[in-house]
């Protein structure tokens, strides 16, 4: 709740960019000053894009941070309806997760049926591009890797590949897809992941790439497995 609180607080800035008056929906940005707060508030405004907010939710919103910027008396009882802010979130979250799983495990079957995938006990999806040459790692590995992710859409989140810098990780400290996954190619290889909800960000999501629900698809290389004192030299 601690974060939902801070932010909403931290949301008051939004007002100062898109709500000068009651009467403007937007605003001139011609100063770096209103660039600069413009982006604080595109920053902001990203952790409820997710939610799809109607109109009415985003006008209770926007006044309930114009009274906060312009120190008018709050129109509900604050302490009271603070307690609410976590729950509301989560039952949005798991509402709108509902939607989105029901598209990915569409994407998923789609991907084993006709496009040759496989699917494991754990609901996990995959197509081995390459086997690779070298041993398979442990869940208990550190690796090092290229991937390269997306939404089912086609929208990149991450990509180690487009930064152009390889990444190192235990094998299991990371979400449970790629736990399995990469466990299924060796040294060398290359592996195709749809990974559903429950093996990644579950209802939650990850905020504000990643929405509650959502499947994710992961191409990744398999560089090498480092033994721990590789590892330590190496971070």
């Amino acid at each position: 709740m601690k974060k939902c609180i801070a932010l909403l607080a931290m949301t008051s800035i939004l007002t100062l960019v898109s709500c000068q008056d009651s009467g403007k929906s937007s605003v001139s940005l011609k100063t770096e000053e209103d660039k600069t707060l413009y982006t604080v508030g595109a920053m902001l405004g990203s952790r409820f894009a997710h939610l799809n907010l109607t109109k009415e939710e985003m006008a209770a919103l926007t006044q309930g941070l114009r009274d906060t910027a312009e120190g008018k008396d709050p129109a509900v009882n604050l302490t009271e309806y603070q307690s609410k802010i976590e729950p509301y979130f989560k039952e949005r979250m798991s509402s709108m997760s509902v939607e989105i799983k029901e598209k990915g495990e569409k994407y998923l079957q789609n991907f084993v049926e006709n496009e040759g995938g496989q699917k494991t006990e754990s609901g996990l999806a995959y197509k081995i591009i390459e086997e690779g040459e070298g041993e398979k790692p442990a869940a208990e590995d550190t690796v090092s890797v290229h991937y390269h992710g997306t939404l089912i859409d086609g929208t990149v989140f991450d990509s180690s590949r487009d930064r152009g810098k390889k990444v190192e990780f235990p094998l299991n400290r990371v979400i449970k897809g790629w736990t399995e996954g990469l466990q299924l190619i060796g040294e060398g290889g290359k592996i195709k992941l749809v990974i559903p909800a429950d093996l990644a960000y579950g209802d939650a999501g990850a905020p504000p790439k990643i929405p509650g629900g959502a499947t994710l698809i992961f191409e990744v290389e398999l560089f090498k497995i480092l033994d721990e004192e590789k590892a330590e030299e190496e971070k």
